[in-house]
C-alpha cells in the first residue's frame, strides 16, 4: 500500500543521485515561487507573468530534442555535472539582479530562457541515468520514488519561498537556490564511473527523428502526449498565484499556493501501493486528466486562501496519479538506448501544456478576471480530454505488460 523505498537501499549510485537533485530541486523550487513573484511585483501584470511561459517554451522545443539526443550519446553523469554548473550560475545572476536598486525585467526572461535551455540536456541525461542505475524489476519503485521527491520538494519549497521572500526579498530566496546546486554537485562527483553509451557514426539530428520515429510508433506513448498537453493548455493556473495572493497575505500566501498541489500529488504518491494492480493505465490517464479539469473549475468559484488549497490538493493528487500511470507506460515502452531521446521528447509534452497554460491563464485573467481564467479553463480542460479520449481508443485499451 505504502510507497517502496527498496531501490534507495539496494544501489549506492542510485542513493547519491536521487539525494543530492532533491536537494537541488528544493532550491529550484524556492526559484520556482520568486520568478514569478518578482516578476508580478515588478509590472503588476498577469499577462507578464503568462508571457513568461511562452519564452520558456522555444527553448524547451529546440533543446528538450538535442538535450535528449545528447543524453543518448555521452556521459550522463557529465552531462549532469555540467548543467548543473551552470544552471547555479544563471541563478546566481538573478540574485545580482535582484539586488540592484531596479532589477531588470528584461534580465529575467533572458536568464529563464537560458535555464531552461540547459534543462533540455538536464532532464533526458537525469532521466537516462536513473533508469541505467537500476534493475528493470525496480522501475516501477523508482517512478513511486522520484514523485515522492518531486511532492516533497514542491511542498516545502514553494513554502519556504514565501517566507524567504517575506524575510530576505526574492534576493534571498535566489541566493538559497544558489547554494543548493552545490550539493547535486558533490553527490554526482561522488557517484562511480559511469559507463558511457556506445558512439554513435549518425548525426544527433538523425538520431532525434530516430526517436520521433518511434515515438510515434507507439499510440501508448503519443496517447500519454496528448491528453497531459490538452489538460495542461487549457488549465494551468500557476501563473495566477502571484496575483491570487496579493488577497491573502502577499509572499507567504504566493507560497502556500505554489505549495498546495504538490500537498495532494504526495498524498498520491505516498498511497501509491494500490496503482500497481492497475493493468489499464490509459484510462486511468484520461480519468486523472478529466478530474484535474473539474478540480481547477471548483477553483475558479473559491474566495478563501484554504478553499483554494483544497481544490488545488486534489487537481495535485489527479495530476500525480496520471503521472504514475504516465511512468509505467513509459518505462514499459522506452528501451534504454533511446532513453535520453525519449525523455525529451517527454520533457516537451509535459513542459509545452503548462508553459502555454500559463500563457492562457495569465491573458485571460489580464483581459477577464482570475476567476474567469480559472473556471472556463476547467470547464474547457475537461471537455477537451473527453473528446480527445475518444480519438485515441488504442491508448484508452492499453494494457500493462504485466498483465
Amino acid at each position: 500500500m505504502f510507497i517502496n523505498i527498496t531501490p534507495l537501499k539496494k544501489y549506492r549510485d542510485y542513493r547519491l543521485l536521487y539525494f543530492g537533485q532533491a536537494i537541488s530541486f528544493m532550491g529550484s523550487m524556492v526559484s520556482y515561487v520568486a520568478v514569478p513573484y518578482q516578476i508580478y511585483e515588478l509590472t503588476k501584470d498577469n499577462a507578464m507573468v503568462g508571457l513568461m511561459g511562452v519564452v520558456q517554451l522555444v527553448p524547451v522545443l529546440i533543446f528538450g530534442i538535442l538535450g535528449g539526443t545528447y543524453a543518448d550519446r555521452l556521459n550522463r553523469r557529465k552531462l549532469l555535472l555540467v548543467s548543473e554548473l551552470m544552471m547555479c550560475l544563471f541563478i546566481f545572476g538573478l540574485t545580482v539582479n535582484a539586488y540592484l536598486e531596479k532589477p531588470s525585467v528584461i534580465f529575467i526572461f533572458a536568464v529563464v530562457a537560458l535555464q531552461q535551455a540547459v534543462l533540455g540536456f538536464h532532464r533526458p541525461a537525469m532521466e537516462a541515468l536513473t533508469q541505467s542505475l537500476v534493475n528493470i524489476k525496480d522501475y516501477s519503485a523508482i517512478g513511486a520514488l522520484s514523485s515522492f521527491r518531486y511532492s516533497f520538494c514542491a511542498i516545502a519549497g514553494p513554502a519556504l519561498g514565501g517566507i524567504l521572500i517575506a524575510a530576505f526579498g526574492v534576493a534571498g530566496a535566489f541566493l538559497f537556490d544558489t547554494v543548493t546546486f552545490f550539493a547535486a554537485l558533490a553527490c554526482l562527483t561522488l557517484m562511480n564511473t559511469v559507463p558511457t553509451p556506445e558512439a554513435s557514426k549518425k548525426s544527433p539530428w538523425s538520431e532525434a527523428r530516430e526517436g520521433f520515429r518511434f515515438a510515434l510508433s507507439k499510440p501508448e506513448l503519443i496517447g500519454t502526449y496528448v491528453i497531459d498537453i490538452v489538460a495542461m493548455v487549457f488549465a494551468f493556473p500557476v501563473a495566477l498565484f502571484p496575483a491570487m495572493s496579493q488577497d491573502w497575505g502577499g509572499p507567504k500566501a504566493a507560497g502556500i499556493l505554489f505549495s498546495s498541489m504538490a500537498i495532494g500529488s504526495l498524498a498520491m504518491t505516498l498511497l501509491s501501493g494500490w496503482s500497481s494492480k492497475v493493468l489499464y493505465h490509459g484510462r486511468g490517464v484520461v480519468i486523472s486528466a478529466s478530474l484535474w479539469g473539474i478540480f481547477m473549475l471548483g477553483l475558479g468559484f473559491t474566495h478563501t486562501l484554504w478553499m483554494s488549497v483544497f481544490f488545488l490538493a486534489l487537481a495535485g493528487a489527479a495530476d500525480m496519479m496520471s503521472g504514475l500511470f504516465r511512468g509505467v507506460i513509459w518505462n514499459e515502452t522506452v528501451p534504454n538506448s533511446l532513453r535520453g531521446r525519449l525523455s525529451g521528447i517527454e520533457m516537451i509534452s509535459y513542459m509545452t501544456g503548462p508553459l502555454l497554460g500559463n500563457a492562457r491563464a495569465g491573458w485571460i485573467a489580464a483581459k477577464y478576471s482570475v476567476s474567469t481564467s480559472l473556471y472556463s479553463g476547467g470547464l474547457i480542460c475537461f471537455v477537451a480530454v473527453v473528446f480527445t479520449a475518444f480519438f485515441l481508443p488504442q491508448f484508452w485499451h492499453y494494457q500493462s505488460q504485466k498483465g
